[in-house]
């Protein structure tokens, strides 16, 4: 069977499989027809052979009229929408929408002309209803009622056109930093930066003129050893990581006795390492932070703080108990879930839910921590806006989930299972990526109306100003790899971004936030044209802005809404970039598919070039070639551009040279667990940023 056979072609199309892409290059290229079986395959579709290929492509045309209602309807606002309803033939029927607030509003049926069709041996008719223009934005009930007596419920979400600035922007531009906290230390920290170093960070970026500070995700991670340093590939998106909590700005830390207290403080200080050669822990001071807060676990809550915490967990419904009890089992059976016994991979369970009655209390612990991390996120957002961030908090959603961590093992058959996300070849990764997270089936989604992207994009507005959606473009398509295959051998994936989209539209507008996207790398022209309609904002990242002849792209020329930067986390920070580090690091790990002198010399005349535009337009002398003299007029250069947003790394504040993640390696590179350092690589605590006189004169710039 080749990609000729038309009955493969129809699958590939009604799942919005890419039979072909453009690669970096320009070039046409064809995806493998194992590719494409092995995608299908992973949605339950068996097209192995012609044949079965025929008899899969038949069932999924069928599979629509075997239910009276789609699983879920995604409509604009101010735009009449339409439904098809399918019915035993000669049956009438009649649709209503019940809305979030308890109104109902009737439907009416329109002309369709689609005559009846056998299934499963019966004949089978199709009407068409149309949905009022009108209705309020939200999540909403369709009810169908047949005339039999049988009544279908399915979801209605009604979506925002736009969503544009927050209120408390107004029209106005605004800076802020970005930081990997983590990796922002201070004296009282437990070997990591923590919420409480971030509501800190935030006040002194306030002080210093920011609207807002991005972070990396703040996703929950693993609960046993080895821990996941990427943020990136987290346990789950839906809950925060404990390891960010600090002990002792626990109330009830204060209850304990003296000699519990001064155990924990011993047990800091044991996370504690200053010495030039740091690379951050996650293991160390998880294990010492984690018995800390089983001591703070057990003081028992005051009355108001018991009902708050009570209020905390019936808002958070049986996910958050699912998580939690995922946690808990991690540590009996370990971090991956696939390895359990058998009867325990199954969220549903009855051996679940024994194990729940059973282990409460220990459950009941990771239940608080989710309420305790809460509260230390909610305080530093408020710190934030109190120190007068129009802004405030903006949070990072990562693009994926591990697949052996607690989202994977709650939502079930939500995650494709022998499939990765990664990305083709590309000029900065010439062998293509496997980011090791499976993807969600964009079939999975529509049944569950949209459910747990609704949670995530949420969960990330609950205690911020904005959110930060890493790839955007996986709102769109994700590059699928077959488990054996490899990044190269890998297909597009087509996702439903008009609901994609609208549901995180839907979201912002709630919570009055801004939204960003990430879109670097291969992205589609129309896909940035479709965000900017929807009013979400770009990233453009200077050292990518140049124009089709391969020069520095006037500042004019940049886009208005965009977050603008000099640099990002998967760069190195802009003095590295300057000296060139990226490619000695990339030759020394044999990541180069060119030779080390054609690499660098590409390095130089990146350089070159914007240090000749930065000279052209006076950003920079003609005298001026210090390393810190040429980021400030980077910076000054990205001022003059008309970007709503404009960032500035905390490694380019403080003149930090060391990369914190290098794509395409793993432990070949110490990704994510390098400390904030100074111009000279020696790690710095963030009460020595707030003394930064580097840092001022950068901010000074950005203030104009």
């Amino acid at each position: 069977m080749s990609l000729s056979d038309p009955n493969l072609v129809a699958l590939a199309d009604h799942f919005g499989i890419a039979l072909e892409f453009y690669d970096w290059k320009g070039r046409r290229t064809q995806v493998a027809e194992q590719t494409v079986i092995a995608v299908l395959a992973e949605l339950d579709v068996d097209a192995s052979t012609p044949q079965r290929a025929a008899e899969e492509l038949q069932r999924l045309r069928d599979d629509p009229w075997r239910r009276t209602l789609p699983p879920c309807v995604v409509v604009r606002e101010h735009a009449e929408g339409r439904v098809d309803l399918h019915v035993p033939a000669g049956q009438w029927v009649h649709l209503q929408v019940h809305l979030e607030d308890g109104r109902d509003r009737e439907c009416w049926q329109v002309d369709n002309w689609n005559p009846d069709r056998p299934i499963d041996g019966a004949m089978t008719g199709e009407a068409t209803f149309a949905v009022p223009g009108d209705l309020p934005l939200g999540y909403h009930t369709l009810i169908a009622t047949v005339g039999d007596g049988t009544t279908a419920t399915s979801t209605l979400i009604v979506t925002p056109n736009w969503v544009g600035l927050p209120r408390a922007m107004g029209s106005s531009r605004v800076w802020g930093y970005a930081a990997q906290l983590y990796s922002v230390r201070s004296r009282r920290s437990w070997g990591l930066g923590d919420l409480v170093d971030l509501a800190d960070l935030c006040t002194w970026s306030a002080y210093q003129g920011a609207g807002y500070l991005l972070t990396n995700p703040l996703h929950a991670a693993q609960v046993v050893a080895p821990i996941e340093p990427s943020p990136y590939l987290p346990s789950s998106r839906l809950f925060l990581n404990p390891l960010y909590i600090r002990p002792e700005s626990i109330p009830e830390y204060h209850d304990l006795g003296e000699e519990a207290r001064a155990d924990i403080e011993r047990a800091r200080h044991g996370t504690l390492d200053e010495g030039p050669n740091v690379v951050l822990d996650r293991d160390r001071s998880w294990a010492a932070k984690r018995a800390a807060l089983e001591l703070i676990h057990d003081v028992e809550l005051a009355p108001s703080r018991r009902m708050a915490y009570e209020a905390f967990r019936a808002a958070r419904g049986r996910r958050l108990v699912d998580y939690a009890t995922w946690c808990a089992l991690s540590e009996d059976f370990g971090a991956d879930w696939r390895d359990w016994p058998a009867d325990l991979q199954d969220a549903t369970s009855e051996e679940v839910a024994a194990y729940r009655r059973d282990h409460a209390d220990r459950i009941d612990l990771y239940v608080w921590m989710q309420w305790i991390a809460d509260q230390q996120l909610s305080a530093a957002q408020a710190a934030a806006r109190d120190s007068g961030m129009p802004v405030g908090l903006v949070c990072d959603l990562a693009v994926g989930v591990n697949g052996a961590g607690a989202d994977a093992w709650i939502l079930g058959r939500l995650f494709a299972r022998d499939v990765h996300v990664g990305s083709p070849p590309d000029a900065f990764n010439q062998a293509g990526q496997d980011w090791g997270q499976p993807p969600m089936r964009p079939d999975v989604l529509a049944e569950m109306a949209y459910a747990p992207l609704r949670e995530m994009v949420a969960g990330a507005m609950r205690h911020a100003g904005g959110v930060r959606i890493d790839h955007i473009m996986g709102l769109f398509r994700l590059w699928w790899v077959p488990k054996g295959l490899g990044p190269r051998m890998g297909a597009y994936v087509r996702y439903d971004h008009e609901a994609m989209v609208g549901v995180v539209a839907l979201e912002a507008y709630r919570a009055g936030a801004l939204v960003i996207g990430e879109d670097l790398g291969t992205v589609e022209p129309w896909v940035r044209e479709f965000l900017r309609d929807r009013g979400i904002l770009g990233t453009s990242v200077m050292w990518f802005e140049v124009g089709p002849d391969g020069r520095p792209l006037a500042p004019e020329q940049w886009r208005e809404y965009a977050m603008s930067s000099v640099t990002t986390h998967d760069l190195p920070p802009t003095v590295g970039y300057l000296a060139g580090d990226h490619v000695d690091l990339r030759d020394s790990l044999g990541l180069l598919t060119e030779s080390l002198e054609e690499e660098r010399e590409v390095a130089r005349r990146e350089r070159e070039s914007w240090l000749t535009a930065l000279r052209e337009r006076g950003a920079l002398g003609e005298e001026q070639d210090d390393p810190e003299q040429i980021v400030l007029a980077m910076h000054r250069m990205l001022t003059w551009t008309p970007s709503k947003v404009i960032n500035a790394t905390l490694t380019d504040a403080v003149g930090d040279p060391r990369t914190q993640n290098l794509p395409g390696t793993e432990n070949e590179y110490p990704n994510w667990r390098v400390p904030l350092s100074g111009p000279d690589g020696t790690p710095i605590l963030l009460e020595d940023v707030f003394e930064d006189e580097r840092a001022a004169r950068l901010a000074a710039v950005l203030r104009g």
